[in-house]
């Protein structure tokens, strides 16, 4: 299994071999893209993520003491968002998910390059995937 902190390494490596930001821009689309989509019974209000500007749903579950995220948005870029923090979240145990600082997101300028709602939608999804990995921790305790 990939740590967090070696899922996040990998992305920054991912993000040198771009040189503009225009071409990161694209990469996380391209990501959102390649994201599986949600199944319709998880689209719902409950699942939805509150604070951002698209409409977000995330769905999270456990298996084998690990949390698992499926994710989908109105927004291709936001669902490029969520793809990344999918890709370095997804499968790992409750207390990393709750611990880690998720420093990839400012080591490839995504926060610096956009726009405060859109960093505030991100900050929400984060919060939203944390507050998961929280009440599941709890639930196994």
């Amino acid at each position: 299994m990939n740590t967090i902190e070696a899922l996040e390494q990998q992305i920054v490596e991912d993000f040198e071999l771009f040189d503009e930001w225009e071409e990161k821009y694209q990469y996380i689309i391209d990501l959102g893209q390649k994201l599986k989509p949600l199944a319709a019974e998880y689209k719902i209000d409950d699942n939805k993520i509150k604070g951002c500007q698209s409409s977000v749903w995330l769905h999270a579950y456990t298996e084998a003491d690990k949390i698992f995220f499926e994710a989908d948005s109105d927004s291709t870029f936001v669902k490029g968002e969520i793809a990344l923090l999918i890709n370095v979240l997804s499968g790992q145990p409750a207390e990393e998910i709750v611990s880690t600082e998720l420093g990839f997101v400012d080591r490839i300028g995504l926060r610096q390059h956009m726009a405060q709602t859109r960093a505030n939608g991100l900050a929400a999804m984060i919060k939203q995937m944390k507050l998961y990995a929280l009440g599941f921790q709890h639930k196994t305790v």
